[in-house]
Formats: structure tokens, C-alpha cells, sequence
């Protein structure tokens, strides 16, 4: 039966969400863990994975549109299965359980977990199973109840906090109505998707329901018992007495309470926990407290514990679509093609004066870098292995030249594509960068001006930057990273002169591209870079 994918809750203050991009398309196979698509939050652009196995049959938000959560985003099932009742009534996935009794799953917004057809949740009744919290968590310990069963829950309250493998987090409620059940205690570790707890209407009876699923705890470290806790409880506050509101003792005069997260926090901002008022439940100091604490004039606090008068501060800004894309990638190729780097320096009197000539001429005016992308063009036909891209089963040598030529923008970086560089004039490749680079920083180059480069060139000489190296834009096999121009002391003729020169770097992909290889290719550039006019015969 097909499987209504709702626009998922990723924050706790996500109202609605904006499909950044697509990683399937309909007619596609999805696996359960597979990335379905980058949704745009309120707070930053989330990977959403699939926990179905299916094809995608329908796409009902497209990229770059907006809607609201819980609203329809896409629909899996099997391979021609009829959804047009589905897309027709703008169905949402809520709405189809309400409606369809006999459907054997119940989900949390979040995270599902099977029912095994065992049993029929009764009506107002919700599973939540433990979260994934990062993108690398495979399971979760219970640091901390924050509801005890039988506790009212409403939506956005903190059930618990989870330790994931990398940080303590707090978990909130998607749903309201009574804690009913615990499925995984304090300091208990369980898988994702295993059941955490049962939340619905007070005094139902869950008992059959638990017994339905299978929790994979496992029991609380050594160094985590209460007994090893308490007798470190002026330092590290013991999880299972937060949770019953038990007080932990600093001193013999003063009690605090306190969850591990805000504790955790205190201890990195080194903040004097008897001078922050709690707000959470019977005066518990919880995360918001100490976001919240500002520092007063003394520098001793009531126990004569003393507080550094200084405060660190920092400001956490969102990861961008493009961020994110740019780190994947980089991240992609540096550690999945074997880089090797080639230094030289070139002798660049001869380019200087080719270019002040060059511009004499009426409405006419190229820079070095034109000159760079010329040249490389130029010496890309005579090395097509160079020229080359990686695939897994195949080797790709382009006997066309398509130059990407780096530009920095706001965000991060894009790549526009100087198309059959080899063939165009000075003038020409002069003209196209420039306008690449100006509509790259209005965010006006199309997706096709970014694509099907065979070779990249990276330029930083503007900024004073003499030598730098660039990671590889795959699935080129190269990219040349250009320096400043620097005038100094050179010998020439067995004397030391005045000279100009200017310093490169070219990283190569040692699958396609050998030392000897590469080597050849800047003996070609350097030809062309220090003899300019030969560009133009």
C-alpha cells in the first residue's frame, strides 16, 4: 500500500518547509535510509531520508516551493501502483489513518516504527520511537527523563534528553495527551526507531502495545551507575535525581537542579551555577537558563566558588543550501581522489608587456587571468589526460575544452564555464568571466553555467596570495591554482635583475593523471604564459 510522505517537523520552531532539492525523482527506487530530498527549515537546509522502500510515485512539492508541515510532500509504494485518489484529494498522511483503520503502521512525525500487524492502536494513541538526531546516529541513550509517566504532555514540551554520538539533546513532543508508557530508561542505550515511549488519552491501557515491540537497551555503563554518580555529585549531576526532582548538593547550604545538557553548558561557559534561577520544573535549571544568564559584577559566587569575569560569546549562523553543497563535494573529492601537487614559477616580464599592448588598442582590455584560461585551453589539446574526468568504470579524455574559472561570492563559491575556451579570442574569454563573475555575485547564473567543465582554474593573485593549493572540482582530473605576480631579484645571464614572476600550482588526480603527465602539461603553459604572442598563431 502506498505510503503518504508528509513536509516533516526538522526544528522545534519549523512551521513550514521549502524543498531545496530533489535527490530522487519519480519512477526512482527508495530504500529506507535513503536521502529523499534537502528541505529549507527556518533554521537551515536538513537532509530528509526515507524510512519506506518503494518507488517514488509522486512529487507533490517541487523545488523551490514552499509548504506547510504535515501538508502532502511526496507518495512511495510499489512500481504502478494507482495513487490518483492519493493526488487528487491533496491527502494528507494523518488524514489517511484517520480514514483507513486497517493500516498496519503508525508513525511518529518524526520517526516510524512497524506494528507487525500484531495490533490496532486504539484511538489518540502515538508511539514514539527514539529519534535520529544527527546524521551519523545509529543509537541514543536517555540521559534524562524530563516527564515522568502519567505526566501531562503537550506539543513542543521536552519528553527527555538523548546523548547521541556527538551531543546531549533535547527531545520534544510532536504530540500531546499523557505520558503513558517508558520504553527505555535512564542511562539505557537503544536503537534508532526502537520504542522510546507511548504518549495518549490518561488511563489507557498500553501494556499489550509495549509488549508488541521489541527494546534493544542496554543497561547503563559501569561508570554511570548511581552509586559511581553520587559519589561525584559536586562535580556531574546524576541523571535519574534530576528526573525525580531530587536536589544535588554543591555545598552543604546550597541545591540545585539541574538536566546535563544546561550543566554541560555551564561548565564550557564557566558560568556559577548558584547565581542562575531555573525555569523549568520546581526551579530546575534547564538549556534556556543558561542561554539566558547574563554575568553579574561579582566574580564569587554565594559558595565562594570563583567565576572567570569574562564571558565567552560567539554567533551561530545557518549552514546555506549552498554551504552545505560546497563542503559535500569538497569533502567528496579530497578524500576519494589521491591528490599529488606540482609547484612552479614562471617568468611573467614578456605577459606584462603582451598585456599593456594588448590593451592599447581601442575598447579593448584582457587581464592575466584571460590570459591564464587562454593559455591552458591551448595546452589541454596537446594533453588531453589532463583534460580528463574519472568515472568508476570508464576514463572520459574530452577533446572538447570547457574551463570552470572559480569566483568567490557571498555564500561560498561557484564555478561558471567558459565553453570551448580553446576557441575563443582573448577578448572573448575576457568578456564571458567578467560577466560570469558579476551575475555569480546577483545569484543570476543558471544551474547550466556551472555544469560540464573539464578543467578548473582557481585565481587568488588579486588578493596578494603568491602561492596557494586547491582541491580537485571533480570529476575533472586537474585544477591549476594561480598566484600573485611578484616583483623581485632574479638572475638572468648569470645577473641578478629585476624581475616579475608569478607562482602555480597544479593539483592532479594520480587515477588519471601521472607525475610525468602533469609535469609536461605546465612545460606547454609555460610556453604559452612566457611567449604570449604564440597564443595568437
Amino acid at each position: 500500500m502506498a505510503e503518504i510522505i508528509n513536509m516533516p517537523r526538522l526544528s522545534d520552531t519549523m512551521e513550514e518547509g521549502t524543498v531545496a532539492a530533489w535527490m530522487k525523482k519519480v519512477g526512482d527506487k527508495v530504500n529506507e535510509g535513503d536521502i529523499l530530498a534537502e528541505i529549507e527549515t527556518d533554521k537551515a537546509t536538513m537532509e530528509f531520508e526515507s524510512f519506506h522502500q518503494g518507488t517514488l510515485l509522486y512529487i507533490g512539492v517541487k523545488e523551490g516551493e514552499t509548504t506547510k508541515v504535515d501538508q502532502l510532500l511526496a507518495i512511495i509504494g510499489k512500481e504502478g501502483e494507482d495513487i490518483s485518489a492519493l493526488i487528487s484529494g491533496g491527502t494528507s498522511k494523518k488524514e489517511v489513518q484517520k480514514e483507513n483503520t486497517s493500516k498496519e503502521e503508525t508513525k511518529t512525525i518524526s520517526s516510524p516504527i512497524e506494528n507487525d500487524g500484531k495490533r490496532q492502536l486504539p484511538e489518540g494513541v502515538t508511539v514514539v520511537t527514539m529519534p535520529r538526531l544527527s546524521d551519523t546516529m545509529e543509537e541514543g541513550t536517555v540521559a534524562t527523563w524530563i516527564k515522568n509517566e502519567g505526566d501531562d504532555v503537550k506539543e513542543g514540551d521536552i519528553l527527555a534528553e538523548i546523548q547521541t554520538d556527538k551531543a546531549t539533546m533535547e527531545f520534544e513532543s510532536f504530540q500531546s495527551g499523557t505520558l503513558l508508557y517508558k520504553g527505555i530508561q535512564e542511562g539505557q542505550s537503544a536503537k534508532v526507531d526502537a520504542l522510546l515511549a507511548i504518549i495518549g488519552p490518561k488511563g489507557t491501557d498500553v501494556s499489550g502495545i509495549a509488549s508488541n515491540y521489541k527494546v534493544d537497551a542496554a543497561a547503563p555503563k559501569a561508570e554511570e551507575t548511581p552509586k559511581q554518580e553520587t559519589a561525584k555529585v559536586a562535580t556531574q549531576v546524576e541523571t535519574k535525581l534530576v528526573a525525580e526532582q531530587v536536589p544535588v548538593s554543591t555545598s552543604s547550604s546550597h541545591r540545585i537542579f539541574i538536566s546535563p545538557l544546561a550543566k554541560k553548558m555551564a561548565d564550557e561557559k564557566g558560568i556559577d551555577l548558584a547565581r542562575v534561577k531555573g525555569s523549568g520544573e520546581h526551579g530546575r535549571i534547564i538549556k534556556r537558563d543558561i542561554e539566558n544568564f547574563v554575568p553579574g559584577e561579582a566574580n564569587r559566587s554565594a559558595v565562594g566558588k570563583f567565576v572567570p569575569a569574562g564571558q565567552e560569546d560567539f554567533e551561530e549562523k545557518a549552514n546555506s543550501q549552498m554551504r552545505k553543497i560546497i563542503a559535500k563535494r569538497l569533502a567528496e573529492s579530497k578524500f576519494s581522489a589521491p591528490h599529488y601537487y606540482l609547484n612552479v614559477e614562471f617568468d611573467m616580464n614578456n605577459a606584462i608587456a603582451f598585456r599593456e599592448q594588448f590593451n592599447a588598442i581601442p575598447n579593448t582590455k584582457i587581464s592575466f587571468n584571460d590570459m591564464v584560461v587562454k593559455a591552458c585551453a591551448l595546452a589541454l589539446k596537446q594533453h588531453p589526460q589532463v583534460n580528463s574526468q574519472w568515472f568508476a568504470d570508464t576514463m572520459r579524455l574530452n577533446n572538447h575544452v570547457h574551463i570552470g574559472v572559480a569566483v568567490a561570492v557571498e555564500d561560498g563559491l561557484v564555478v561558471p564555464v567558459v565553453r570551448f575556451a580553446n576557441e575563443q579570442s582573448l577578448p572573448q574569454i575576457g568578456a564571458a568571466v567578467k560577466d560570469f563573475a558579476s551575475r555569480a555575485r546577483s545569484k543570476k547564473l543558471t544551474p547550466q553555467e556551472m555544469e560540464g567543465s573539464t578543467f578548473t582554474i582557481s585565481n587568488l593573485g588579486m588578493f596578494g596570495i603568491e602561492s596557494f593549493t586547491s582541491i580537485i572540482n571533480q570529476p575533472n582530473s586537474a585544477i591549476l591554482s594561480v598566484g600573485a605576480i611578484v616583483e623581485k631579484p632574479v638572475v638572468k645571464n648569470g645577473q641578478i635583475v629585476v624581475g616579475n614572476t608569478m607562482k602555480l600550482c597544479l593539483a592532479c588526480d594520480h587515477r588519471t593523471v601521472d607525475g610525468a603527465t602533469g609535469a609536461q602539461f605546465l612545460q606547454t603553459l609555460k610556453g604559452y604564459i612566457e611567449n604570449p604572442i604564440t597564443m595568437l598563431l
